[in-house]
C-alpha cells in the first residue's frame, strides 16, 4: 500500500464562510447558459412557489474549502480527476451565508491496465447560516506514476 499521513482521515478544513449575492447568482445562471426565471426575476421565482429567486444547482461549488491537511503521499506524478458527485438539499438564496468544509474520507489503491492508482475521496459539505446542509459534493482524486 502506498504510504501517506492516515490521520488526515477525516479531519475537516478549516471552516470558510461566503455570502451569497443576487448578482453573483445572475452571472452563474448567465455564464452556464441556463435561462430559467427563477434565477433572474423575483416575481417567477415566487409563482414558482418558492421564497424569492435562488441559486442554479451547481453554484454552490463556486465556494471552495480551505486546504486540506497535507497526505504527506509521495506517490503520483500524474494527477487526474475521477469525477464528482453531488447532493442537493436546499436552495441558495441571496443573502444566504455559506460555510464550507471538506475533509479526505477515504484512499484505496487499486492495479489498473496503466499500473498502481490511488483514489483519494474528498467530501465537501455546504451548510447555510442556519446550519442546514444545503448541499454536499463528493470527488475522486486519481493519482498514478
Amino acid at each position: 500500500m502506498v504510504e501517506f499521513d492516515r490521520s488526515v482521515l477525516g479531519k475537516e478544513s478549516a471552516p470558510v464562510t461566503y455570502e451569497v449575492e443576487k448578482g453573483a447568482i445572475r452571472k452563474f445562471a448567465e455564464a452556464i447558459g441556463d435561462p430559467n426565471p427563477i434565477y433572474y426575476d423575483e416575481e417567477a421565482a415566487k409563482k414558482a412557489g418558492l421564497k424569492g429567486i435562488i441559486a442554479p444547482p451547481t453554484f454552490f461549488c463556486t465556494f471552495l474549502p480551505r486546504e486540506l491537511p497535507d497526505l504527506k503521499m509521495e506517490f503520483g506524478r500524474v494527477r487526474l480527476n475521477g469525477g464528482n458527485e453531488y447532493e442537493y438539499f436546499h436552495p441558495i438564496h441571496p443573502g444566504d451565508r455559506i460555510t464550507v468544509t471538506a475533509k479526505y474520507t477515504d484512499v484505496t489503491e487499486k492495479t489498473g491496465r496503466t499500473g498502481k492508482m490511488v483514489f483519494i475521496i474528498t467530501e465537501v459539505t455546504y451548510t447555510n447560516q442556519e446550519g442546514t446542509v444545503v448541499a454536499k459534493a463528493r470527488n475522486t482524486g486519481i493519482r498514478r506514476e
